[in-house]
């Protein structure tokens, strides 16, 4: 607050409430809000969730309002009297500007959204320790899966059973898993379909459980039968891209070297043009975050950085390949988080025991 000269800190967005208070929830369309004063501090919350925030929210005086009660009383008298106010404009709706300064006399709502990033670039050890949980369990759900892959599975059972092996290692999912076979691995972003694995398939898993809210994050291919040349020849180049960008990450480079790294190998085999998307970005308490590993990034990385190392090749009609892992930064390289086998696993090509025909 003193840095950047404002009265108070008015925080709206869900994540960044749960960081700075260990309270986490989503309120929907109420208003939950932080009010951050220099000798006070007021959690505002819907009723419904007074009771958590009460017991996860030890720094704060919790206030709540009940449905049909106006939460904009509650603000304004928690921000009565005030000048400048630091929110997070990227969060804040015009409308809600609006109202708490029409209400509360304030003249100026100063942005400290890159300041609350910048407390969470860097994970303190019990983050980490987290995501390393997340992580191990995300290796464990992997192997589950492919263990039982088999042709004639649709991409949304697959799915599926993915979210129920992770509950059952005692995790949540950390954002809805991706299933991807054949053409449609060439998609990065396609949601899973009712189409059905089928011999000479790349499948592309993209899957992370969640701890205590911290997530983790892989991408780990398969092939239903016996991989065809060019299968085997584009999983290599990524794998090599991959372990490429593993092998500069460290302290003091930027995040742009490290796509670079990948970028270089993919070019030098004829796919430059098949890899559009960044290496990789920040992980945490939410699964995109900064630092951002995109092309002439100059952010210079610093111990206890977490993110995604994810180079990929995708070709329209034929299938992609993404190979991800989660890092975490330390001074003379970075760790590892995720360990499940990297190879293209070979499925098999007979329908799963009792599956239509």
């Amino acid at each position: 607050m003193a840095n950047r000269h404002v009265d108070a800190l008015y925080i709206t967005r869900p994540v960044s409430i749960g960081y700075l208070t260990g309270f986490f929830a989503e309120p929907h369309e109420r208003l939950m809000a932080l009010a951050v004063r220099r000798d006070d501090v007021k959690l505002i919350v819907p009723a419904l969730e007074q009771q958590e925030a009460n017991t996860h929210s030890s720094h704060a005086d919790v206030i709540a309002w009940r449905d049909g009660e106006d939460p904009y009383e509650l603000v304004s008298g928690a921000l009565h009297g005030l000048v400048e106010v630091g929110v997070e404009k990227k969060h804040l709706s015009l409308d809600a500007a609006e109202v708490i300064t029409s209400r509360t006399g304030i003249s100026e709502l100063v942005d400290v959204g890159a300041e609350i990033r910048r407390m969470r670039l860097t994970k303190r050890e019990d983050e980490i320790e987290k995501l390393a949980r997340a992580a191990a369990i995300t290796d464990a759900a992997t192997d589950r899966i492919c263990a039982i892959l088999r042709a004639g599975q649709t991409e949304i059972e697959v799915a599926v059973t993915i979210g129920s092996v992770i509950g059952e290692l005692g995790a949540t999912l950390a954002f809805p898993s991706l299933v991807q076979s054949g053409p449609n691995s060439a998609l990065p972003h396609l949601e899973p379909s009712t189409r059905k694995l089928a011999p000479g398939d790349l499948v592309l898993l993209d899957l992370g459980a969640a701890v205590d809210g911290y997530k983790a994050d892989t991408t780990r291919m398969a092939v239903v039968g016996e991989p065809g040349a060019q299968q085997r020849e584009i999983h290599r180049v990524v794998l090599e891209a991959h372990d490429a960008a593993i092998g500069v990450a460290r302290a003091g480079v930027t995040s742009g070297d490290v796509d670079a790294a990948a970028r270089r190998v993919i070019e030098a085999a004829g796919y430059g043009e098949r890899f559009f998307h960044r290496v990789g970005h920040g992980l945490g308490l939410e699964g995109h975050e900064d630092p951002s590993l995109e092309p002439g990034s100059e952010t210079v990385l610093e111990p206890g950085m977490v993110f995604t190392i994810e180079p990929g090749i995708y070709i329209p009609g034929f299938g992609g390949v993404r190979i991800e892992d989660d890092v975490v930064v330390e001074e003379g390289g970075c760790r590892v988080l995720t360990r499940a086998d990297r190879s293209l696993r070979v499925i098999s090509e007979a329908p799963r025991a009792g599956a239509a025909h």
